[in-house]
């Protein structure tokens, strides 16, 4: 069974406001190589400190930075 998949946005988020993954980093004082593995969308558990800690400093919405995808 096939409940979908929950996948990051933050790379196209941060490409449509022309803030790059460093910039982010100084922003949240998060760990680069956390950024870099939300960025690539490499994570399958995300951390709710983290996001948040972005979606502070970006003065966005969790909907922002995550998507459902259903399944097909």
């Amino acid at each position: 069974m096939n409940e979908g998949y929950v996948t990051c946005t933050l790379k196209s988020f941060l490409d449509s406001r022309g803030i790059t993954r460093y910039r982010l980093t100084k922003m949240t004082g998060v760990d680069d190589s956390t950024i870099d593995s939300y960025y690539k969308n490499k994570n399958f558990r995300y951390d709710a400190y983290i996001l948040a800690k972005m979606c502070h400093a970006l003065d966005c919405d969790i909907s922002d930075l995550l998507e459902y995808v259903p399944p097909k």
